[in-house]
């Protein structure tokens, strides 16, 4: 930061400070079914990031509880819970645009009206377009887990990054992570049952069972044939 003594100060003079980001951008080559998916069905299902709160009911056209994923991959798991419940509404965050392309393609096959994607920083969507108790869920499924001990830092889940989700959820609304790098699992706990305002739904320990609602991916599948572990962490909101 130098001279500035925070970012603030920094924009004000004008001068840009780079911030640390929780993710790599990674944009790898869409296919074609991709390239489609993103031209047919962006205009129904995208959302651009704008500085402005959106509007949730006008979003989804109707009021329902809202689920959020950041970080959703090639987006299968989110697509498979937004056709297992209709009865909700999802959003989904992430920077990958080949896993964007995907996740619209699978989407629009099977016609869902419940979905919408963002390719956008996560952090700054949570900070500046969702509404104060706007989420009854937010999904955080295997991220970038920064293994090295000199890049924990990057790690997304930190004191302020659940401090400012806590007021986008509802009252006993839910985090729900999950993470098959065991030390990320402890670190998770760890910054969460330190947060105020929040609540492990364990009955015992710090971990629940992968609730129902969660698909179980090829991914998972192949890491516990390997016998790797998935450790599934939800805390509530309290106050």
């Amino acid at each position: 930061m130098g001279q500035y003594k925070n970012q603030a100060e920094a924009e004000a003079a004008g001068v840009y400070i780079s911030k640390v980001k929780s993710y790599v951008k990674r944009e790898g080559r869409l296919t074609n079914a991709q390239g489609r998916a993103l031209e047919q069905y962006w205009p129904t299902m995208g959302i651009d990031f704008e500085d402005a709160v959106l509007d949730l009911s006008e979003v989804f056209g109707r009021t329902a509880p809202v689920v959020m994923e950041i970080g959703f991959g090639m987006g299968k798991s989110l697509v498979e819970m937004a056709a297992n419940h209709p009865e909700m509404d999802f959003i989904g965050i992430e920077v990958h645009r080949p896993g964007v392309g995907a996740c619209l393609h699978d989407a629009g096959e099977l016609g869902l009206t419940n979905l919408r994607v963002m390719e956008h920083d996560a952090v700054e969507v949570l900070n500046k377009m969702i509404p104060e108790q706007g989420l009854a869920r937010l999904q955080l499924y295997f991220p970038d887990p920064w293994h090295k001990k000199r890049h924990h830092k990057r790690r997304i889940v930190q004191p302020e990054f659940v401090e400012t989700l806590r007021s986008k959820l509802q009252m006993k609304g839910h985090f729900h992570m999950a993470t098959d790098w065991e030390n990320y699992a402890e670190h998770m706990a760890e910054v969460m049952n330190a947060a105020p305002g929040y609540a492990n739904t364990a009955t015992q320990g710090d971990y629940v069972p992968r609730p129902e609602y969660r698909p179980i991916t090829k991914f998972e599948v192949r890491g516990q044939k390997l016998g790797h572990g998935v450790w599934d962490l939800i805390y509530e909101r309290t106050q």
